[in-house]
């Protein structure tokens, strides 16, 4: 009975310890900047991803031109991918649902896992956020160009959103209250989150090649 009591303030002791130190790292770590000035982060080296085979860029339906140039404020003429804005188009409402990838249900990096495949023909996207960050070749915002990759940092949680850029600072990207839809990059709840951006990266014969725009 001594011994068990003896070791009692020990046991407490570095229970306390524990907690102490804890709170010190909590306190001591500071969440990095990822936007367009760099924060002093490194970029992972950059992977590439597969193209099933030459992109063929299809003619966009009229109704399409018509809806989404208006939509994002750019002439008919800049409507050019009839691909991107007919899989959009056809998916554009679709609830959001953790882990899902069809019609029932999306979440964020499923959507773009089947854009990239279904617009893009990419093979093998990685089905995860966290995992499609490694296959961009990072760009600052102004350079953005239809089809790249845009990250954001929800719940101080380092890529945990992800959405693809279309055009004249907009986004199409699987919200978790409304579904798949189109916003603007600086909507002000989105853009205090904005983390990172570039340009997915494909391998077809021995070449990279950017994906999209």
């Amino acid at each position: 009975m001594r011994s068990i009591l003896a070791s009692k303030p020990i046991i407490i002791f570095s229970i306390l310890a524990f907690i102490l130190s804890s709170c010190s790292s909590i306190k001591k770590t500071r969440r990095p900047v990822y936007g367009n000035n760099g924060g002093g982060v490194t970029q992972p080296t950059t992977l590439t991803v597969k193209r099933l085979g030459p992109y063929v860029m299809e003619k966009p339906d009229k109704g399409d031109v018509d809806k989404y140039s208006v939509m994002m404020g750019v002439r008919k003429s800049d409507i050019r991918n009839g691909r991107l804005y007919s899989f959009i188009d056809d998916w554009m409402g679709t609830p959001y649902k953790f882990g899902g990838l069809d019609k029932d249900g999306v979440d964020c990096s499923g959507f773009v896992y089947r854009l990239q495949q279904e617009v893009y023909d990419i093979d093998n996207m990685p089905r995860s956020t966290n995992l499609q960050v490694n296959f961009i070749k990072r760009k600052y915002e102004e350079d953005l160009k239809e089809g790249d990759l845009v990250f954001f940092d929800f719940d101080g949680k380092q890529f945990s959103h992800v959405g693809v850029y279309l055009q004249n600072g907009y986004v199409v990207h699987a919200s978790t209250r409304k579904g798949v839809m189109i916003i603007k990059l600086k909507d002000p709840y989105m853009y205090k989150y904005f983390s990172r951006a570039g340009s997915v990266m494909v391998e077809r014969e021995g070449e990279t090649e950017s994906s999209g725009g």
